[in-house]
Parts: C-alpha cells; structure tokens; sequence
C-alpha cells in the first residue's frame, strides 16, 4: 500500500517525492553499536573538533611510532573498528578515526559525500597519515578526498568493498523509496545544482588511479548484498597499483571482525 501510495504521489507531488528521497540521502541513520563496539571507544583519547558546523567525534588509541587512519562507511562510526583497532595497537600502531559528520556520536544534520571526504582530507593532514583502512562508503570518500587532494601521498591503502557509481547509491535510495524514474531525474538534479557536480561522474574507478596511492588492496565478499562485489572488480580493473581478494562468507559487515580478513589487512600495511 505504501508503495502504491509512493507512485501515485510522484505524479501529483513530485516535488515532495524528491524532498523525501534527498531527506533520505543526506541524513543517514544511526546503527546501535555491540557493546565490544562501545568498549573500544571507552578506551580511546577522545576529542571534539568543529568542522563545517558540525561537532565531530576523533579518536586515538595506542602510542606506536606507525600511524594509520580507519574510515568507516555511511552510517557506519569509528567503533565498527573494534577488532581491528585491537589488532593494530597491538602491532605498535597508532589508530586514529573519527565519527563523520551526522554519523556516529559526531553531532547531526545535512551531510554529504563532500563534508565526508574533507573531513577525511582534514585528518589525514592533521595526523601527517600514510596509512588508511576504510569499509565501504568510506572507500568513496577517501578516494575522492585524495583525487582532489593528489599532493597526498598514501603508502598503503586497504579498502575493505568499496562502491563504486554514486549513481548506484542513489537508485538504491529511490528504490527504497519507491520514487519514479521522473522523480529520480529531479533528484538527480537537485543533487547536481547544489554540488556543481555531474552524478555520473562521481566514480570510484574513475578516480582511484588518480591519487597518491603507492599500494592499495580490496578484499570483498563474493555475496556483499549492501554492495555488490561487481563494483570493487570496477574499480580494480582500472587501478594499476591495486591487488583485488576475493572472500566468502563474511557478507559485508562480519567483514569487520573477521579473523582471517583483519590479519590479511595487517600483512598488507606492515609489508
């Protein structure tokens, strides 16, 4: 009924329709954290920064020599790292990360792709970082942070998935919805009016081989059903300094904390 109710809207409302959907968009949702999830943050240095309105959440754990940089995806925060932050302290790192901007315990509002990867830019150059895991949705952000950003030079970089159209999100999103293809034209051009970017454009394997990056691995379930595997092979196929490991099993948050997975992320960063 809701669906029903969804398409008879977009053709008398569609300007509604386009507000739910951008609603949608950019104003992720909050997922509960495990309570391992939660102990990792009690024993982190925690800060408060202001960043473009907004309060955001950092995060510190160890005192290693070796500095690395964790980004975690849409509507995901720092505290998804838990396994992993526990793996690097104990390999003599030190771990920063952060809550993005209306994500995680940072404060809420309007955010976007954009405020995301510049605030990614902001830590990699506050930290003076080489290293950098990311989940998902953070994999965008941090190559669009370096693509615009290509006097940043990455050692070593691993993305556990990553998408790779921002086209792919936004049908997803009005999918979800429920919108029109009519409706999702317009959303389409709200989104490009505001950001002066074309949506078809925003691509991962577009960017990825224009970065700093000296070495970067995917790993990625072969039955992701958030993000299809398809996508990290895009982005590998046009990535010369990219190796690509195909997994099964994990789906795309036990990827996370993942034994197997975590070890081969530290081989990669320590090699």
């Amino acid at each position: 009924m809701q669906r029903y109710l969804i398409k008879i809207g977009s053709r008398i409302f569609p300007q509604l329709l386009v507000n739910l959907a951008y609603h949608k968009l950019a104003n992720p949702q909050i997922r509960k954290l495990r309570s391992h999830e939660l102990e990792i943050l009690e024993k982190a240095v925690v800060d408060t920064v202001d960043f473009r309105g907004f309060q955001i959440k950092t995060y510190r754990w160890g005192d290693g020599e070796k500095k690395i940089l964790l980004v975690h995806g849409w509507e995901g925060q720092a505290g998804n790292f838990s396994d992993l932050v526990e793996l690097l302290v104990s390999n003599q790192y030190t771990v920063y990360s952060f809550d993005g901007p209306s994500h995680g315990f940072s404060s809420r509002g309007k955010t976007s792709l954009f405020e995301f990867s510049d605030l990614v830019v902001e830590q990699i150059r506050k930290h003076e970082i080489s290293r950098i895991v990311s989940h998902s949705f953070g994999g965008v952000a941090t190559v669009f942070a370096l693509y615009r950003n290509q006097d940043l030079q990455i050692d070593k970089y691993a993305l556990l998935t990553t998408p790779d159209r921002f086209l792919d999100r936004i049908n997803d999103v009005s999918h979800k919805v429920g919108i029109s293809n009519g409706v999702k034209n317009r959303l389409i051009n709200r989104i490009e009016r505001e950001y002066g970017f074309s949506v078809g454009d925003l691509n991962v394997s577009d960017f990825a081989e224009k970065t700093g990056v000296k070495k970067a691995l995917i790993i990625h379930d072969r039955e992701d059903k958030v993000v299809s595997i398809s996508q990290s092979r895009n982005v590998h196929a046009k990535w010369s300094v990219c190796d690509f490991e195909e997994i099964k099993g994990t789906g795309h948050f036990r990827i996370l904390r993942t034994p197997s997975v975590l070890d081969r992320v530290v081989e990669f960063i320590e090699s």
